[in-house]
């Protein structure tokens, strides 16, 4: 949807360890002709589509009505066992019909974790820690200075116990007690909030990036709750922020070759403590800046009884066959045989040439004729008039989504993406108002949006979102929901905050 360009380095440094994108050049759209052109290309659009309905009901009706008289004349002639074949041919093509297309899938519910006010990790406490600690140098103090004054991150962002110290260090015990802290929190809310019968879940997915220990998160939850024992279990790693998305596909997917009414239980998080890193590479150092603790739970069904949201499209999009963007985000040890995560100098351009491809694929489910019109005419204009100058058009996405969930990697990630997708500030408010109150929560960020905009009063019947999520490999993944059933109480991770946002997080990044 257009060429993307690199933003400044010190964009480059605000932008998480997982999850960065690029801003696609959009000067044909600012033009004053094309704006002035906008309303008219919309209404040639629509009376297009309305002419070619009406010119399909009039030719299907003028079929029905002489079918209908060739039968009348014919009747005599027709005997009984033509008309009972052709009633046992209709109603098996029907059946068929039913039974071989894909079952709908929704969102039952979902739940975030709440950190415990102990939790509470200022930013001056963080460089105070990094001033004392003998293992960082002032080069490192230096660039966590520069990084948190322009994270837009608030100093009510949440570390786990274990990380609260000069010299935090995570034991397997410390990393398993932050997972069951988490994890069962989130659980027991999502649990209290649908009601639903611990036997009828009959699959759980849950994704971690870089805590793996055995047994599993599964294993614990399995354990914890006492679920049927012939569960089917499934762990998703090493995926980074766009996991969340990936394990809801993947959840659609096993709900469609399952008996109708079953349901699929999803649980995201990332336990910060044991990607802690130790050593001074400012770019794996970015991980401890930006990323804290956070967690969701979604409960899938293919029945719509108490659902809330409606699956409409998952999009996957993996650039990991390519070397060059499988290393772009890559964790290994530093010099020094510390383990971090490197983040590689074509990571600004590999990450937009993914967004890129999920937006060209996502494009046409989503969009109404009129936009898509509009990019066929650019198009064909720059290729049969060759005007090489002309920039591609980009389509106007709020024709096709009322709210937008875009992970939080950084200022920077948001930034980049509202002015490729040409959004307004409204439309990345829940993305800014998530990275200033809770940071950048890997995989569960896009939940906290969503709730955010629920909080707000917002959500409306039938309204659209769409969550985008980037991840390691590299990945740009995206999902849209359609809301069934809005939230009528503000709960949740905002409750006791929601009154004091939005606030001002505009600042030079």
């Amino acid at each position: 949807m257009g060429d993307f360009h690199p933003p400044s380095l010190i964009a480059s440094s605000v932008i998480s360890a997982h999850c960065i994108c690029t801003t696609p050049s959009n000067s044909m759209s600012s033009s004053s002709h094309l704006k002035r052109s906008r309303s008219l290309y919309q209404r040639a659009a629509n009376i297009l589509l309305f002419l070619r309905i009406v010119a399909t009901a009039a030719l299907t009706a003028a079929v029905l009505i002489k079918v209908s008289r060739w039968l009348a004349a014919g009747a005599d002639d027709l005997m009984p066992a033509h008309l009972l074949l052709a009633v046992v041919l209709l109603t098996g093509t029907a059946t068929l019909y039913h039974v071989l297309r894909p079952r709908t899938v929704y969102l039952v519910d979902y739940a975030c974790f709440r950190p415990s006010t102990n939790c509470r990790y200022p930013k001056a406490t963080l460089l105070e820690h990094a001033h004392v600690s003998p293992l960082l140098n002032d080069s490192t103090v230096n660039f966590i200075d520069r990084i948190l004054q322009r994270s837009c991150m608030s100093d009510e962002t949440y570390f786990p116990a274990s990380l609260l110290y000069v010299e935090p260090y995570c034991s397997l015990e410390e990393a398993r007690a932050e997972a069951e802290s988490v994890v069962f929190s989130v659980l027991d809310d999502l649990l209290a909030k649908t009601c639903v019968n611990l036997h009828e879940i009959c699959v759980l997915i849950t994704n971690c990036t870089v805590f793996c220990p055995e047994p599993s998160i599964a294993d614990m939850i399995m354990n914890r709750y006492k679920l049927r024992h012939d569960l089917r279990i499934m762990n998703l790693s090493g995926m980074g922020c766009s996991a969340s998305i990936t394990a809801v596909g993947l959840a659609r997917n096993i709900l469609q070759t399952m008996p109708w009414g079953s349901h699929v239980l999803v649980v995201s998080t990332e336990i910060t403590g044991p990607g802690y890193y130790q050593g001074n590479n400012n770019s794996m150092q970015l991980v401890n800046i930006l990323f804290r603790m956070g967690g969701a739970a979604k409960l899938l069904s293919t029945s719509r009884s108490k659902a809330r949201f409606r699956l409409a499209h998952v999009m996957r999009t993996t650039t990991a066959a390519n070397n060059s963007a499988y290393r772009c985000v890559y964790q290994e040890e530093d010099e020094n045989g510390i383990i971090g995560t490197a983040l590689s100098k074509d990571l600004m351009s590999i990450a937009g040439e993914a967004l890129k491809a999920n937006i060209t694929a996502t494009a046409p489910l989503v969009l109404p004729l009129s936009e898509l019109l509009k990019f066929l005419l650019f198009s064909v204009m720059k290729k049969v008039l060759y005007w090489k100058r002309m920039s591609p058009y980009v389509p106007n996405f709020r024709f096709a989504f009322e709210h937008f969930c875009i992970h939080v990697g950084g200022p920077a990630v948001i930034k980049s993406v509202q002015h490729g997708l040409n959004l307004s500030n409204k439309d990345v408010e829940p993305s800014q108002m998530t990275l200033h109150r809770f940071g950048n929560q890997s995989t569960a960020s896009v939940w906290y949006e969503l709730a955010y905009i629920e909080a707000k009063g917002r959500m409306k019947k039938c309204d659209r979102v769409w969550m985008i999520g980037f991840g390691a490999g590299y990945e740009c993944n995206t999902v849209v929901w359609v809301c069934i059933r809005p939230s009528f109480g503000v709960d949740g991770p905002w409750a006791s905050c929601i009154h004091r946002y939005p606030v001002d997080v505009t600042k030079k990044v």
